[in-house]
Protein backbone atom coordinates (compact mmCIF):
# COMPACT_ATOMS: atom_id res chain seq x y z
CA UNK A 1 0.00 0.00 0.00
CA UNK A 2 1.44 3.37 -0.85
CA UNK A 3 0.86 5.98 1.40
CA UNK A 4 0.40 9.63 -0.54
CA UNK A 5 1.51 13.03 1.44
CA UNK A 6 -1.25 15.71 0.95
CA UNK A 7 0.52 17.74 -1.25
CA UNK A 8 1.37 15.02 -3.44
CA UNK A 9 -2.52 14.75 -4.17
CA UNK A 10 -3.55 17.48 -6.29
CA UNK A 11 0.07 16.85 -8.46
CA UNK A 12 -1.02 13.40 -9.64
CA UNK A 13 -4.78 14.72 -10.51
CA UNK A 14 -3.17 17.34 -12.72
CA UNK A 15 -1.05 14.92 -14.19
CA UNK A 16 -3.76 12.24 -14.81
CA UNK A 17 -5.65 15.61 -16.23
CA UNK A 18 -2.90 16.42 -18.63
CA UNK A 19 -2.60 12.62 -19.72
CA UNK A 20 -6.25 12.44 -21.03
CA UNK A 21 -6.13 16.38 -22.58
CA UNK A 22 -2.38 14.24 -24.41
CA UNK A 23 -4.89 11.25 -25.71
CA UNK A 24 -7.58 13.28 -26.90
CA UNK A 25 -5.14 15.17 -29.02
CA UNK A 26 -3.74 11.87 -29.82
CA UNK A 27 -6.66 10.22 -30.71
CA UNK A 28 -7.89 13.37 -32.92
CA UNK A 29 -5.36 13.93 -35.14
CA UNK A 30 -6.11 11.31 -37.11
CA UNK A 31 -9.77 12.43 -37.72
CA UNK A 32 -8.43 15.86 -38.69
CA UNK A 33 -8.17 14.81 -42.58
CA UNK A 34 -10.89 13.00 -42.74
CA UNK A 35 -12.94 15.36 -41.58
CA UNK A 36 -11.32 17.82 -44.58
CA UNK A 37 -11.96 14.86 -47.13
CA UNK A 38 -15.31 15.15 -46.42
CA UNK A 39 -15.78 18.75 -46.13
CA UNK A 40 -14.08 18.60 -49.98
CA UNK A 41 -16.14 15.74 -51.24
CA UNK A 42 -19.33 17.72 -49.58
CA UNK A 43 -18.66 20.63 -51.84
CA UNK A 44 -17.69 18.07 -54.85
CA UNK A 45 -21.30 16.61 -54.41
CA UNK A 46 -22.85 19.80 -54.39
CA UNK A 47 -20.80 20.80 -57.64
CA UNK A 48 -21.57 17.93 -59.61
CA UNK A 49 -25.96 18.32 -58.49
CA UNK A 50 -25.96 21.72 -59.23
CA UNK A 51 -24.36 20.48 -62.46
CA UNK A 52 -26.28 17.50 -62.71
CA UNK A 53 -29.59 20.08 -62.28
CA UNK A 54 -28.42 22.44 -64.90
CA UNK A 55 -28.02 19.59 -67.14
CA UNK A 56 -31.36 18.74 -66.60
CA UNK A 57 -32.64 21.78 -67.22
CA UNK A 58 -31.01 22.42 -70.50
CA UNK A 59 -32.20 19.23 -71.88
CA UNK A 60 -35.48 20.25 -70.82
CA UNK A 61 -35.44 23.80 -72.55
CA UNK A 62 -33.96 22.19 -75.61
CA UNK A 63 -36.37 19.26 -75.43
CA UNK A 64 -39.05 22.22 -75.51
CA UNK A 65 -37.01 24.08 -78.18
CA UNK A 66 -37.78 20.51 -80.51
CA UNK A 67 -41.08 20.52 -79.84
CA UNK A 68 -41.59 23.96 -80.77
CA UNK A 69 -39.71 24.00 -84.74
CA UNK A 70 -41.64 20.57 -84.56
CA UNK A 71 -44.87 22.73 -83.80
CA UNK A 72 -44.01 25.20 -86.46
CA UNK A 73 -42.68 22.96 -89.19
CA UNK A 74 -46.34 21.06 -88.84
CA UNK A 75 -48.41 24.30 -88.96
CA UNK A 76 -46.00 25.17 -91.99
CA UNK A 77 -46.72 22.31 -93.80
CA UNK A 78 -50.16 22.21 -92.99
CA UNK A 79 -49.95 26.17 -94.66
CA UNK A 80 -48.08 24.78 -97.35
CA UNK A 81 -50.36 22.21 -98.18
CA UNK A 82 -53.12 24.42 -98.11
CA UNK A 83 -51.75 26.69 -100.49
CA UNK A 84 -51.05 23.98 -103.16
CA UNK A 85 -54.17 22.53 -103.12
CA UNK A 86 -55.50 25.70 -103.82
CA UNK A 87 -52.77 25.76 -107.33
CA UNK A 88 -52.62 21.57 -107.86
CA UNK A 89 -54.93 19.84 -105.28
CA UNK A 90 -53.44 16.56 -106.59
CA UNK A 91 -49.61 15.92 -106.88
CA UNK A 92 -48.03 18.64 -105.72
CA UNK A 93 -49.97 18.18 -102.13
CA UNK A 94 -48.71 14.64 -101.72
CA UNK A 95 -45.34 15.36 -102.59
CA UNK A 96 -45.16 18.51 -100.06
CA UNK A 97 -46.36 15.82 -97.64
CA UNK A 98 -44.27 13.09 -97.67
CA UNK A 99 -41.06 15.53 -98.27
CA UNK A 100 -42.19 17.14 -94.63
CA UNK A 101 -43.52 14.24 -92.91
CA UNK A 102 -39.67 13.19 -93.81
CA UNK A 103 -37.70 15.98 -92.43
CA UNK A 104 -39.39 15.94 -89.32
CA UNK A 105 -39.13 12.21 -88.81
CA UNK A 106 -35.37 12.81 -89.67
CA UNK A 107 -35.79 15.99 -87.18
CA UNK A 108 -37.08 13.54 -84.47
CA UNK A 109 -34.52 11.36 -84.87
CA UNK A 110 -31.75 13.40 -84.81
CA UNK A 111 -33.03 15.00 -81.57
CA UNK A 112 -33.53 11.86 -80.06
CA UNK A 113 -30.04 11.08 -80.90
CA UNK A 114 -28.54 13.83 -79.16
CA UNK A 115 -30.90 13.84 -76.24
CA UNK A 116 -29.80 10.04 -76.34
CA UNK A 117 -25.76 11.20 -76.34
CA UNK A 118 -26.44 14.14 -73.62
CA UNK A 119 -27.79 11.94 -71.32
CA UNK A 120 -25.58 8.95 -72.04
CA UNK A 121 -22.49 10.99 -72.08
CA UNK A 122 -19.35 9.95 -70.25
CA UNK A 123 -19.23 13.07 -67.92
CA UNK A 124 -22.30 12.64 -67.09
CA UNK A 125 -22.07 9.18 -66.29
CA UNK A 126 -18.59 9.41 -64.08
CA UNK A 127 -20.08 12.20 -62.25
CA UNK A 128 -23.73 10.13 -61.55
CA UNK A 129 -20.87 7.15 -60.03
CA UNK A 130 -19.01 10.23 -58.54
CA UNK A 131 -21.62 11.22 -57.06
CA UNK A 132 -22.93 7.83 -55.66
CA UNK A 133 -19.57 7.16 -54.48
CA UNK A 134 -19.47 9.98 -52.58
CA UNK A 135 -22.95 9.95 -50.76
CA UNK A 136 -21.69 6.50 -49.60
CA UNK A 137 -18.58 8.34 -48.36
CA UNK A 138 -20.35 10.63 -46.59
CA UNK A 139 -22.41 8.17 -45.17
CA UNK A 140 -19.45 5.87 -43.66
CA UNK A 141 -17.79 9.38 -42.57
CA UNK A 142 -20.78 10.29 -40.81
CA UNK A 143 -21.36 7.33 -39.25
CA UNK A 144 -17.88 7.68 -37.95
CA UNK A 145 -18.11 11.27 -36.98
CA UNK A 146 -20.94 9.98 -34.79
CA UNK A 147 -19.19 7.40 -33.20
CA UNK A 148 -16.45 9.93 -32.66
CA UNK A 149 -18.79 12.28 -30.99
CA UNK A 150 -20.24 9.59 -28.67
CA UNK A 151 -16.50 8.82 -27.62
CA UNK A 152 -15.97 12.89 -27.51
CA UNK A 153 -18.94 12.92 -24.76
CA UNK A 154 -17.53 10.20 -23.10
CA UNK A 155 -14.54 12.00 -22.94
CA UNK A 156 -15.82 14.90 -21.77
CA UNK A 157 -17.66 12.79 -19.01
CA UNK A 158 -14.77 11.32 -17.87
CA UNK A 159 -12.98 14.76 -17.63
CA UNK A 160 -15.69 16.11 -16.08
CA UNK A 161 -15.41 13.36 -13.09
CA UNK A 162 -11.77 13.73 -13.05
CA UNK A 163 -12.55 17.36 -12.25
CA UNK A 164 -14.43 16.75 -9.83
CA UNK A 165 -12.07 14.61 -8.10
CA UNK A 166 -9.37 16.84 -8.69
CA UNK A 167 -11.46 19.54 -7.03
CA UNK A 168 -12.21 16.87 -4.20
CA UNK A 169 -8.24 16.22 -4.38
CA UNK A 170 -7.25 20.06 -3.74
CA UNK A 171 -9.99 20.29 -0.91
CA UNK A 172 -8.69 17.38 0.75
CA UNK A 173 -4.92 19.00 -0.05
CA UNK A 174 -6.30 21.64 1.43
CA UNK A 175 -7.01 19.84 4.34
CA UNK A 176 -4.14 17.83 4.86
CA UNK A 177 -1.94 21.11 4.84
CA UNK A 178 -3.66 22.47 7.48
CA UNK A 179 -3.49 19.15 9.51
CA UNK A 180 0.08 19.14 8.53
CA UNK A 181 0.88 22.83 9.66
CA UNK A 182 -1.01 21.45 13.09
CA UNK A 183 1.37 18.67 13.26
CA UNK A 184 4.28 20.95 12.28
CA UNK A 185 3.70 22.68 15.26
CA UNK A 186 2.63 19.88 17.45
CA UNK A 187 6.06 18.48 16.79
CA UNK A 188 7.82 21.63 17.22
CA UNK A 189 6.31 22.05 21.09
CA UNK A 190 7.29 18.26 21.18
CA UNK A 191 10.71 18.70 20.36
CA UNK A 192 11.22 21.49 22.93
CA UNK A 193 9.54 19.92 25.62
CA UNK A 194 12.18 17.11 25.06
CA UNK A 195 14.94 19.03 24.68
CA UNK A 196 13.46 20.50 28.26
CA UNK A 197 13.34 16.75 29.32
CA UNK A 198 16.64 15.86 28.03
CA UNK A 199 18.50 18.28 29.71
CA UNK A 200 16.68 17.78 32.82
CA UNK A 201 17.79 14.08 32.49
CA UNK A 202 21.01 14.80 31.93
CA UNK A 203 21.27 17.18 34.85
CA UNK A 204 19.51 14.20 36.54
CA UNK A 205 21.57 11.60 35.42
CA UNK A 206 24.86 13.98 36.60
CA UNK A 207 23.59 14.29 39.77
CA UNK A 208 22.85 10.60 39.98
CA UNK A 209 26.71 9.39 39.10
CA UNK A 210 28.00 11.88 41.21
CA UNK A 211 25.53 10.74 44.04
CA UNK A 212 27.02 7.26 43.01
CA UNK A 213 30.08 8.01 42.78
CA UNK A 214 29.93 9.75 46.67
CA UNK A 215 27.88 6.70 47.80
CA UNK A 216 30.73 4.00 46.19
CA UNK A 217 33.30 5.64 47.67
CA UNK A 218 32.03 5.40 51.06
CA UNK A 219 30.94 1.85 50.52
CA UNK A 220 34.82 1.10 49.93
CA UNK A 221 35.62 3.27 52.78
CA UNK A 222 32.75 1.03 54.82
CA UNK A 223 34.76 -2.04 52.94
CA UNK A 224 38.16 -1.31 54.44
CA UNK A 225 36.57 -0.08 57.82
CA UNK A 226 34.70 -4.30 57.52
CA UNK A 227 38.12 -5.21 56.57
CA UNK A 228 40.20 -3.68 59.17
CA UNK A 229 37.43 -5.79 62.09
CA UNK A 230 37.58 -8.61 60.70
CA UNK A 231 41.09 -8.37 60.64
CA UNK A 232 40.77 -7.31 64.34
CA UNK A 233 38.10 -9.86 65.06
CA UNK A 234 40.67 -12.64 63.65
CA UNK A 235 43.74 -11.46 66.03
CA UNK A 236 41.90 -11.35 69.10
CA UNK A 237 39.96 -14.86 68.23
CA UNK A 238 43.55 -15.87 67.90
CA UNK A 239 45.21 -14.27 70.78
CA UNK A 240 42.20 -15.57 72.76
CA UNK A 241 42.91 -19.01 71.63
CA UNK A 242 46.65 -18.69 72.27
CA UNK A 243 45.71 -17.47 75.97
CA UNK A 244 43.36 -20.39 76.60
CA UNK A 245 46.20 -22.74 75.21
CA UNK A 246 48.74 -20.98 77.53
CA UNK A 247 50.61 -19.71 74.66
CA UNK A 248 51.92 -16.37 75.84
CA UNK A 249 53.53 -17.99 79.01
CA UNK A 250 57.09 -16.38 79.28
CA UNK A 251 60.14 -18.52 78.77
CA UNK A 252 62.57 -19.29 81.04
CA UNK A 253 65.32 -17.45 79.63
CA UNK A 254 64.74 -14.51 77.00
CA UNK A 255 67.61 -16.19 74.55
CA UNK A 256 65.83 -19.58 74.53
CA UNK A 257 62.47 -17.77 73.78
CA UNK A 258 64.21 -15.55 70.55
CA UNK A 259 66.04 -18.82 69.40
CA UNK A 260 62.91 -21.06 69.49
CA UNK A 261 61.05 -18.23 67.62
CA UNK A 262 63.56 -17.73 64.80
CA UNK A 263 63.99 -21.87 64.30
CA UNK A 264 60.06 -21.98 63.92
CA UNK A 265 59.79 -18.79 61.89
CA UNK A 266 63.35 -20.28 59.87
CA UNK A 267 61.64 -23.69 59.35
CA UNK A 268 57.77 -22.13 58.41
CA UNK A 269 59.38 -20.12 55.50
CA UNK A 270 61.53 -22.53 53.93
CA UNK A 271 58.13 -25.27 53.99
CA UNK A 272 56.40 -22.64 52.42
CA UNK A 273 58.99 -21.65 50.03
CA UNK A 274 59.39 -25.60 49.10
CA UNK A 275 55.90 -25.76 48.57
CA UNK A 276 55.18 -22.85 46.32
CA UNK A 277 58.35 -23.37 43.99
CA UNK A 278 57.41 -27.24 43.19
CA UNK A 279 56.98 -27.26 39.31
CA UNK A 280 58.41 -23.49 39.29
CA UNK A 281 61.90 -24.67 37.65
CA UNK A 282 60.79 -27.24 35.99
CA UNK A 283 57.57 -29.28 33.55
CA UNK A 284 55.79 -31.59 36.29
CA UNK A 285 53.51 -33.72 34.16
CA UNK A 286 50.02 -34.23 35.57
CA UNK A 287 49.66 -38.28 35.66
CA UNK A 288 46.01 -37.94 37.09
CA UNK A 289 42.57 -36.30 38.13
CA UNK A 290 43.04 -35.20 41.76
CA UNK A 291 39.01 -33.45 41.63
CA UNK A 292 36.22 -33.95 39.22
CA UNK A 293 33.85 -31.45 40.01
CA UNK A 294 30.40 -30.79 38.12
CA UNK A 295 31.27 -27.14 38.18
CA UNK A 296 28.40 -26.05 35.74
CA UNK A 297 24.50 -26.81 34.50
CA UNK A 298 25.33 -26.34 31.32
CA UNK A 299 28.39 -27.03 28.82
CA UNK A 300 31.89 -24.30 30.01
CA UNK A 301 33.60 -22.26 27.69
CA UNK A 302 36.76 -20.93 29.25
CA UNK A 303 38.99 -22.13 32.26
CA UNK A 304 41.70 -19.84 33.70
CA UNK A 305 44.25 -19.69 36.64
CA UNK A 306 44.53 -16.58 38.71
CA UNK A 307 47.88 -15.14 37.78
CA UNK A 308 48.76 -14.29 41.27
CA UNK A 309 46.84 -16.62 43.72
CA UNK A 310 48.30 -20.22 42.64
CA UNK A 311 45.16 -21.52 43.84
CA UNK A 312 42.58 -20.26 42.84
CA UNK A 313 41.41 -21.04 39.04
CA UNK A 314 38.15 -19.54 37.01
CA UNK A 315 35.49 -21.25 34.92
CA UNK A 316 32.72 -19.50 32.55
CA UNK A 317 29.66 -21.44 31.07
CA UNK A 318 27.11 -20.80 28.81
CA UNK A 319 24.81 -20.84 32.09
CA UNK A 320 25.82 -17.26 32.09
CA UNK A 321 28.27 -17.60 35.51
CA UNK A 322 31.53 -17.17 36.10
CA UNK A 323 32.74 -19.76 38.76
CA UNK A 324 35.84 -19.32 41.34
CA UNK A 325 37.40 -22.70 42.82
CA UNK A 326 39.86 -23.61 45.34
CA UNK A 327 42.39 -25.84 44.19
CA UNK A 328 43.63 -27.21 47.25
CA UNK A 329 40.55 -28.76 48.12
CA UNK A 330 38.43 -28.36 44.62
CA UNK A 331 35.52 -26.49 46.52
CA UNK A 332 33.30 -23.18 45.33
CA UNK A 333 34.68 -19.99 46.31
CA UNK A 334 32.75 -17.16 44.69
CA UNK A 335 29.96 -17.12 41.93
CA UNK A 336 29.62 -14.18 39.99
CA UNK A 337 26.88 -13.62 37.39
CA UNK A 338 26.21 -11.88 34.15
CA UNK A 339 22.90 -10.64 34.92
CA UNK A 340 20.86 -12.50 32.30
CA UNK A 341 20.75 -15.92 30.65
CA UNK A 342 23.27 -15.16 27.50
CA UNK A 343 26.19 -17.94 27.71
CA UNK A 344 29.52 -16.33 29.26
CA UNK A 345 32.52 -16.87 26.20
CA UNK A 346 35.58 -16.14 28.25
CA UNK A 347 36.89 -15.37 31.45
CA UNK A 348 40.40 -13.97 32.86
CA UNK A 349 41.83 -13.89 36.73
CA UNK A 350 44.42 -11.62 38.15
CA UNK A 351 45.74 -9.53 40.92
CA UNK A 352 41.64 -10.07 42.80
CA UNK A 353 40.31 -8.95 39.71
CA UNK A 354 37.97 -11.00 37.74
CA UNK A 355 36.78 -10.66 34.33
CA UNK A 356 34.62 -12.02 32.08
CA UNK A 357 33.07 -11.50 28.59
CA UNK A 358 29.59 -12.40 26.95
CA UNK A 359 27.21 -12.82 24.22
CA UNK A 360 25.41 -9.85 25.93
CA UNK A 361 27.94 -7.63 24.00
CA UNK A 362 29.52 -6.27 27.24
CA UNK A 363 32.47 -7.21 29.75
CA UNK A 364 31.92 -7.39 32.96
CA UNK A 365 35.02 -6.99 35.91
CA UNK A 366 34.39 -8.00 39.31
CA UNK A 367 36.85 -7.78 42.31
CA UNK A 368 37.44 -10.59 43.79
CA UNK A 369 37.12 -10.18 47.70
CA UNK A 370 34.51 -7.71 47.78
CA UNK A 371 32.05 -9.65 45.17
CA UNK A 372 31.04 -6.72 43.79
CA UNK A 373 30.90 -5.63 40.40
CA UNK A 374 33.16 -2.64 39.99
CA UNK A 375 33.08 -2.12 35.66
CA UNK A 376 30.73 -3.20 33.12
CA UNK A 377 32.37 -2.08 29.54
CA UNK A 378 29.93 -1.53 26.76
CA UNK A 379 30.85 -0.52 23.14
CA UNK A 380 30.97 -3.85 20.99
CA UNK A 381 28.11 -4.02 18.54
CA UNK A 382 27.99 -8.25 18.61
CA UNK A 383 29.09 -11.05 20.90
CA UNK A 384 32.68 -10.25 22.92
CA UNK A 385 34.83 -13.75 21.92
CA UNK A 386 38.07 -13.32 23.99
CA UNK A 387 39.11 -11.50 27.18
CA UNK A 388 42.37 -10.83 28.42
CA UNK A 389 43.93 -8.88 31.60
CA UNK A 390 47.16 -6.39 30.67
CA UNK A 391 49.74 -7.11 33.41
CA UNK A 392 49.55 -4.72 36.09
CA UNK A 393 45.73 -5.30 35.83
CA UNK A 394 45.15 -1.83 34.60
CA UNK A 395 43.81 -2.58 30.89
CA UNK A 396 41.40 -5.62 29.61
CA UNK A 397 41.81 -6.34 25.77
CA UNK A 398 38.60 -7.37 24.17
CA UNK A 399 37.77 -8.91 20.94
CA UNK A 400 34.30 -9.13 19.17
CA UNK A 401 32.49 -10.93 16.52
CA UNK A 402 32.10 -6.59 15.12
CA UNK A 403 35.53 -7.66 14.19
CA UNK A 404 37.10 -5.07 16.09
CA UNK A 405 39.77 -5.31 19.53
CA UNK A 406 39.46 -2.74 22.03
CA UNK A 407 41.96 -1.73 24.25
CA UNK A 408 40.14 -0.45 27.86
CA UNK A 409 41.64 1.73 31.05
CA UNK A 410 40.44 0.13 34.17
CA UNK A 411 42.35 1.59 36.56
CA UNK A 412 39.50 4.53 37.57
CA UNK A 413 36.07 4.43 39.20
CA UNK A 414 35.05 5.27 35.25
CA UNK A 415 36.35 3.24 32.35
CA UNK A 416 37.68 4.32 29.30
CA UNK A 417 38.28 2.69 25.53
CA UNK A 418 42.01 3.68 24.85
CA UNK A 419 42.70 2.32 21.68
CA UNK A 420 40.29 0.11 18.95
CA UNK A 421 42.02 -1.94 16.29
CA UNK A 422 39.75 -3.39 13.21
CA UNK A 423 40.16 -6.30 10.96
CA UNK A 424 37.88 -7.80 8.39
CA UNK A 425 37.66 -10.96 10.45
CA UNK A 426 36.41 -11.87 14.03
CA UNK A 427 39.38 -12.55 16.89
CA UNK A 428 38.58 -16.09 18.56
CA UNK A 429 41.39 -15.63 21.38
CA UNK A 430 43.99 -12.70 22.40
CA UNK A 431 47.40 -12.43 24.34
CA UNK A 432 49.74 -10.21 26.65
CA UNK A 433 53.00 -10.79 27.32
CA UNK A 434 54.08 -7.48 29.13
CA UNK A 435 53.07 -3.48 28.51
CA UNK A 436 55.51 -3.10 25.96
CA UNK A 437 54.58 -6.01 23.94
CA UNK A 438 52.40 -6.14 20.36
CA UNK A 439 48.45 -7.59 21.80
CA UNK A 440 48.42 -10.78 19.64
CA UNK A 441 45.28 -12.28 18.63
CA UNK A 442 43.86 -15.33 16.42
CA UNK A 443 41.18 -15.11 14.06
CA UNK A 444 38.82 -16.58 12.22
CA UNK A 445 39.80 -16.54 9.09
CA UNK A 446 42.99 -19.09 9.93
CA UNK A 447 45.66 -15.34 10.84
CA UNK A 448 47.44 -14.49 13.49
CA UNK A 449 47.84 -10.47 14.14
CA UNK A 450 50.34 -8.32 16.49
CA UNK A 451 48.80 -4.76 17.78
CA UNK A 452 50.97 -2.17 18.88
CA UNK A 453 48.93 -0.62 21.62
CA UNK A 454 50.96 2.69 21.92
CA UNK A 455 50.57 3.42 18.06
CA UNK A 456 47.44 2.33 17.20
CA UNK A 457 48.62 -0.30 14.32
CA UNK A 458 49.02 -3.00 13.18
CA UNK A 459 52.82 -4.43 13.51
CA UNK A 460 52.67 -7.98 11.80
CA UNK A 461 50.09 -10.40 9.87
CA UNK A 462 50.15 -13.84 9.46
CA UNK A 463 47.83 -14.81 7.55
CA UNK A 464 46.87 -18.34 6.60
CA UNK A 465 48.39 -20.18 9.25
CA UNK A 466 45.31 -22.49 10.64
CA UNK A 467 42.85 -23.98 8.34
CA UNK A 468 39.06 -23.45 9.48
CA UNK A 469 40.72 -20.33 11.91
CA UNK A 470 43.05 -20.08 14.97
CA UNK A 471 40.94 -20.81 18.61
CA UNK A 472 44.09 -20.24 20.74
CA UNK A 473 47.13 -17.90 21.13
CA UNK A 474 49.75 -17.54 24.05
CA UNK A 475 53.55 -16.04 24.54
CA UNK A 476 56.16 -18.45 25.30
CA UNK A 477 57.02 -17.78 29.53
CA UNK A 478 60.19 -15.94 29.12
CA UNK A 479 60.25 -15.41 25.52
CA UNK A 480 59.31 -12.18 23.33
CA UNK A 481 59.78 -13.89 19.64
CA UNK A 482 57.90 -17.09 19.98
CA UNK A 483 54.02 -17.60 20.25
CA UNK A 484 51.83 -20.77 20.39
CA UNK A 485 48.79 -20.94 18.17
CA UNK A 486 46.14 -23.96 17.98
CA UNK A 487 43.82 -23.96 14.81
CA UNK A 488 40.67 -25.97 13.82
CA UNK A 489 42.83 -28.18 11.84
CA UNK A 490 43.70 -29.96 14.73
CA UNK A 491 47.13 -28.61 14.91
CA UNK A 492 49.31 -26.91 17.59
CA UNK A 493 52.29 -24.45 16.42
CA UNK A 494 55.17 -22.55 17.48
CA UNK A 495 55.80 -19.13 15.53
CA UNK A 496 58.81 -16.97 15.39
CA UNK A 497 57.64 -13.74 15.51
CA UNK A 498 61.42 -12.78 13.99
CA UNK A 499 61.45 -14.75 10.96
CA UNK A 500 57.72 -15.14 10.77
CA UNK A 501 57.52 -18.96 10.25
CA UNK A 502 56.77 -21.98 12.18
CA UNK A 503 59.07 -23.56 13.81
CA UNK A 504 57.11 -26.47 15.25
CA UNK A 505 54.11 -28.18 14.62
CA UNK A 506 52.22 -30.63 16.82
CA UNK A 507 49.45 -32.90 16.00
CA UNK A 508 48.15 -36.30 16.84
CA UNK A 509 45.18 -38.40 15.04
CA UNK A 510 43.45 -38.88 18.50
CA UNK A 511 43.81 -34.88 18.61
CA UNK A 512 40.88 -33.21 17.11
CA UNK A 513 39.56 -29.32 17.88
CA UNK A 514 36.08 -28.96 17.45
CA UNK A 515 35.39 -25.62 19.22
CA UNK A 516 36.52 -21.84 18.18
CA UNK A 517 37.34 -21.54 22.28
CA UNK A 518 39.34 -24.44 22.07
CA UNK A 519 42.38 -23.46 24.35
CA UNK A 520 45.97 -24.91 24.50
CA UNK A 521 49.22 -23.99 26.80
CA UNK A 522 52.90 -24.10 27.25
CA UNK A 523 54.00 -25.34 30.74
CA UNK A 524 54.39 -22.80 33.20
CA UNK A 525 58.59 -23.78 33.87
CA UNK A 526 60.55 -21.28 32.50
CA UNK A 527 61.48 -22.69 29.35
CA UNK A 528 57.95 -23.76 27.95
CA UNK A 529 59.10 -27.28 27.64
CA UNK A 530 55.85 -28.70 27.24
CA UNK A 531 52.42 -27.85 24.98
CA UNK A 532 49.38 -29.38 26.17
CA UNK A 533 45.94 -29.58 24.42
CA UNK A 534 42.59 -30.98 25.07
CA UNK A 535 40.95 -33.16 22.71
CA UNK A 536 37.61 -32.28 21.17
CA UNK A 537 35.67 -35.52 20.59
CA UNK A 538 37.43 -38.18 23.03
CA UNK A 539 37.99 -35.77 26.31
CA UNK A 540 41.85 -36.84 26.37
CA UNK A 541 44.57 -34.41 27.42
CA UNK A 542 47.53 -34.55 25.36
CA UNK A 543 50.77 -33.28 26.41
CA UNK A 544 53.59 -32.81 23.85
CA UNK A 545 57.24 -32.02 24.09
CA UNK A 546 58.61 -29.03 22.49
CA UNK A 547 62.40 -29.98 21.47
CA UNK A 548 61.35 -33.01 20.07
CA UNK A 549 57.40 -32.39 18.91
CA UNK A 550 56.54 -36.04 20.24
CA UNK A 551 53.35 -37.01 22.25
CA UNK A 552 54.69 -37.29 26.01
CA UNK A 553 52.06 -38.01 27.99
CA UNK A 554 48.29 -38.68 26.99
CA UNK A 555 45.89 -38.43 29.98
CA UNK A 556 42.48 -40.17 29.78
CA UNK A 557 39.37 -41.43 31.71
CA UNK A 558 38.44 -38.34 33.61
CA UNK A 559 36.32 -36.43 31.13
CA UNK A 560 33.35 -38.25 29.47
CA UNK A 561 32.66 -35.61 26.47
CA UNK A 562 34.98 -33.30 24.66
CA UNK A 563 37.27 -30.66 26.07
CA UNK A 564 36.74 -27.16 25.22
CA UNK A 565 39.35 -25.60 27.64
CA UNK A 566 42.61 -26.10 29.12
CA UNK A 567 44.44 -23.82 31.25
CA UNK A 568 48.31 -24.90 32.93
CA UNK A 569 49.78 -23.06 36.16
CA UNK A 570 52.45 -22.88 38.33
CA UNK A 571 50.94 -25.21 40.85
CA UNK A 572 49.45 -24.56 44.39
CA UNK A 573 50.51 -25.74 47.42
CA UNK A 574 49.24 -29.11 46.63
CA UNK A 575 51.02 -29.77 43.48
CA UNK A 576 48.20 -29.94 41.05
CA UNK A 577 48.91 -27.44 37.64
CA UNK A 578 46.38 -28.43 34.49
CA UNK A 579 42.58 -27.84 34.76
CA UNK A 580 40.52 -28.90 31.93
CA UNK A 581 36.52 -28.25 31.62
CA UNK A 582 34.61 -30.03 28.88
CA UNK A 583 31.11 -29.84 26.95
CA UNK A 584 28.98 -31.29 29.53
CA UNK A 585 30.61 -28.50 32.62
CA UNK A 586 32.75 -30.65 34.33
CA UNK A 587 35.83 -29.13 35.57
CA UNK A 588 38.96 -31.40 36.02
CA UNK A 589 41.80 -30.17 38.58
CA UNK A 590 44.62 -32.69 37.27
CA UNK A 591 48.14 -33.29 39.73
Amino acid sequence: QVHKTPAATPIIMEDVYNLIQERNSYETIPFLPIHASNFFLSNLADALQTRCESLEKQYYLEQQQLLVEAHQIEEAAQDHGTNTNDNDPSTASSSENTRLRVEVAQLHSGLKEKIKKELHSTAAMEARQALDSLQEEKLAQEITISSLKMELERSNEITTHLQTELENAKSLTRLSEKQFDGLKDAIRQLQAENEEKTTLNERLVENAVAEKEKMAEQFNSMNDMVEKLQKEISMLRSYNKKSEKGWFRLPNSQKESKSTTAVEGTSDDTAAAQVRKWGAFGAVLPSKPLYTIKAHREDASCVMYDGTNLNLVATSSSDATVRVWDTSNGQLQATFSGGGSLPMTGVDMSGGLVTCCGADKTCRVWEYKTRRLIHQLAGHSQKITCVKLFPGEKNIVTGSADRSIRIWDISRHIYTQTTTFRHSSTANCSDVFVETQPVVTGHLDGGVRFWDVRSGDRVLDIPTLHEGGVTSVQWKPGSSHQVLTCGRDSTMKIIDVRTQSVVKTFRNSALRILSNNARCSFSPDAAGKCVACGGGDNGDVFVFDVATADLKKRLSSAHQSGVVGLAWGKGGTNGQQIATVDKSGVLVLWA
